[in-house]
């Protein structure tokens, strides 16, 4: 089969297609023909060098995708057949023509959903439905400050926190990508590069500020989270896009607002994924199908074939996306 593939660390030109041997599923695990998956920071930072895999992972990019069933291992339980339309969540090997997964892991795609568009839910909306209900514990009527809104994760986080009747406020880089976010539902959103975004949260709260921050940027935005997060309120950790070094008093800080800090990564919960997709798809799932109120959305930015992945990781560098960048898999 033909995978992305790159043999030593470094930038999107040390990308290519490779063609590599079909994986055969184990114990319990369904083998998937893939027609598409998407794109996600952790790529980027494995290409890089700097996010191994876990132990006895595929070495191969990818951490979801969309297609079809094409075979199944030995203990599987009869949840899925041959042909089933199915998306998953992976540690990895997504950005091949086939990938196993864990039965358990797998969901159904959403009725009248492409696998495009269902290849931009899994890692994305997923993160943001643990970030929110299994770390945040979000209670209806909270207010939640989403950094990178017009992200996969933040876009999903939008749209799962008025789910959950709370209100979503974001900060993003652009007045093209705080539009995106606007229509996705948020209540308020925020340029950082060239507003404060602690003062207009604390204003746009009426100075109380908000219960849940989800944060990917880390270090160089401490002082500015911790201004605007309530008392008692939770700071969850989920990525270091500017590092993970703090300059100050934080601990202080913390302790004066009684706050809690949470971190988090998804690869590394395995052992919990099933339950968290299990849960997602009783309590999410069904509001991307047709006619549901509030309807769920996933964004797709842009879509690119297997042999132009070098091209898509550069637009991902460039923080260019609104939205999920997706890659499709040849026919």
């Amino acid at each position: 089969m033909l995978a992305a593939y790159f043999d030593c660390p470094g930038g999107p030109e040390n990308l290519y297609v490779k063609e590599v041997m079909k994986p055969h599923p184990a114990e319990g695990e369904v083998l998937v023909k893939v027609s598409a998956s998407a794109l996600n920071r952790a790529d980027l930072l494995q290409r890089r060098g700097k996010y191994p895999p876990p132990k006895g992972a595929s070495d191969i990019l990818g951490l979801e995708a969309a297609g079809s069933v094409a075979g199944l291992g030995p203990g599987c339980k009869g949840r899925w057949k041959t042909g089933d339309a199915v998306m998953a969540l992976l540690s990895g090997g997504g950005q091949a023509e086939y990938v196993t997964v864990p039965e358990g892991h797998l969901m159904p795609v959403p009725n009248d959903m492409t696998f495009i568009q269902a290849a931009a839910i899994p890692e994305a909306w997923l993160t943001a439905f643990q970030l929110l209900h299994f770390v945040g514990k979000i209670q209806k009527g909270e207010s939640v400050l989403i950094h990178a809104g017009a992200s996969g994760v933040g876009m999903a986080a939008i749209q799962l926190v008025r789910l959950a009747k709370a209100v979503p406020i974001v900060t993003a880089g652009t007045q093209e990508k705080l539009k995106a976010t606007a229509n996705a539902g948020a209540a308020a959103g925020f340029n950082y590069k060239n507003e404060d975004f602690s003062e207009k949260v604390l204003e746009f709260t009426q100075g109380s500020g908000v219960d849940i921050i989800l944060d990917c940027v880390g270090g160089s935005y401490w002082e500015k989270n911790l201004n605007c997060l309530r008392t008692d309120g939770r700071w969850i950790v989920y990525g270091l896009l500017s590092g993970g070094e703090v300059h100050g008093d934080m601990l202080s800080r913390l302790l004066s607002k009684r706050a809690s800090i949470h971190t988090s990564l998804l690869r590394s919960r395995d052992k919990e994924a099933e339950r968290l997709v299990k849960a997602f798809t009783e309590n999410v799932l069904p509001y991307f199908s047709g006619g549901t109120s509030p309807h769920l959305q996933p964004l797709v930015d842009s879509v690119y074939p297997l042999h132009e992945i070098a091209e898509a990781h550069r637009i991902m560098e460039e923080n260019k996306n609104i939205g999920k960048i997706v890659i499709e898999m040849p026919p």
